[in-house]
């Protein structure tokens, strides 16, 4: 967590309103294997990451709310019983939509101004979206005593994004950021949404992230075209989601579905069934086996379920000639965001200088590095 956005958003709360805001920290996630798992009802193995959000939250006596993105500059008045998604990409729809969401529960809320700031590296893929939903729930739940669980309020993070900004996201994300638990990695089943924490002895390693600082557009339309391909593999097979299948099941349709959905139901069999056997690794301190099942996971989204791209490629294959990289794949939806590599201490700066000098080389552009932590979850901050 960063004092220096805490301060930020207090300050300029207290000079704005004249009054004094509920601090939230609300944190950025990673995934450490089980990619695009969640929505096919599967295991998932994400950890809450010292980068975030920070909201400073109050109710107000005025006509209206307020909400203010202060890295962006931005602010927003509105009604709450005037409700509508802004136009596609805007960042007041993640704020609208937790309210309309929240409204919809029958929880009954007044106005309120808040704003927030973020250190989550943009398009990285480590859930600023979420982040900021939960920060938003969050503290309305605290300020007008809505008597959300978690639970309640994670799922309607989950729905301001379905229903406001248009991404029919899985459960992880805003799990990940509200239940995190310092240095614990939690393997999530996303069809029961029950999670069990893992401490991690990173022993002479660590987690450092490499940002591609590219997005190829495609990402949001082939998100909606996968979760589709793997729907109708469920519905062939009669089962409510891929999680049930095993690759057996999947060779009984072989003829009746496309190649290229074979592979991608394919890969999300295999994948769920790598994040059953991370845990396994990691209970036992195997980082070697840990290192090589994310490899592993990489192969598949990029062979399979096709969602890398050439920069992702190219930075695992960076960390695939350096012994002293134990894994790495990509993160996230795909399409650009990061990699994450499980790297030795020793090595990790040296290995950032190559992989970041050979990026260049290869796409004239800059990579970025960052090296996290395993954080606590969404929390109010004293």
């Amino acid at each position: 967590m960063s004092a220096t956005l805490i301060k930020d958003v207090k300050d300029t709360f207290i000079e704005k309103f004249k009054t004094k805001p509920l601090l939230i920290f609300s944190p950025g996630r990673i995934n450490i294997i089980g990619e695009h798992t969640d929505y096919n009802d599967g295991f998932v193995f994400p950890a809450a990451v010292n980068k975030g959000i920070a909201a400073a939250i109050q109710k107000s006596d005025s006509d209206n709310s307020t909400a203010i993105a202060l890295d962006l500059n931005s602010s927003i008045d509105f009604e709450l019983d005037k409700l509508k998604p802004s136009k596609e990409g805007s960042w007041e729809n993640y704020v609208f939509g937790v309210v309309a969401e929240i409204q919809n529960k029958n929880k009954i809320i007044g106005n309120f101004n808040i704003i927030f700031k973020g250190n989550i590296p943009g398009g990285a893929g480590m859930s600023s979206s979420a982040a900021l939903e939960n920060s938003v729930v969050f503290g309305l739940n605290e300020i007008f005593n809505l008597g959300l669980t978690k639970h309640e309020m994670i799922l309607i993070s989950q729905k301001a994004e379905h229903n406001y900004v248009g991404v029919k996201c899985g459960i992880m994300d805003q799990y990940a950021s509200m239940f995190g638990i310092k240095e614990n990695a939690l393997h999530l089943d996303c069809r029961t949404i029950a999670s069990k924490p893992y401490e991690i002895d990173f022993k002479e390693h660590q987690l450092m992230l490499i940002n591609t600082n590219v997005k190829h557009s495609l990402s949001d339309s082939a998100y909606n075209d996968r979760r589709s391909a793997c729907e109708a593999v469920s519905e062939l097979l009669g089962i409510k989601a891929l999680r049930d299948a095993s690759e057996a099941d999947l060779v009984t349709i072989k003829d009746k579905v496309t190649p290229a959905n074979y592979q991608k139901a394919l890969y999300v069999i295999q994948e769920n069934e790598r994040t059953l056997k991370a845990a396994k690794a990691i209970e036992e301190n195997d980082l070697e086996l840990l290192g090589s099942l994310i490899y592993q996971s990489h192969e598949g989204l990029s062979n399979k379920y096709h969602v890398s791209c050439d920069e992702l490629d190219f930075l695992v294959d960076q960390a695939k000639q350096n012994k002293q990289v134990l894994g790495a794949r990509m993160m996230g939806g795909g399409f650009g965001g990061c990699t994450i590599n499980l790297v030795s201490k020793s090595e990790a700066k040296s290995f950032a200088k190559n992989a970041s000098k050979a990026y260049q080389n290869k796409f004239k552009k800059d990579c970025s590095v960052y090296f996290i932590e395993l954080s606590e979850g969404t929390h109010i901050v004293k």
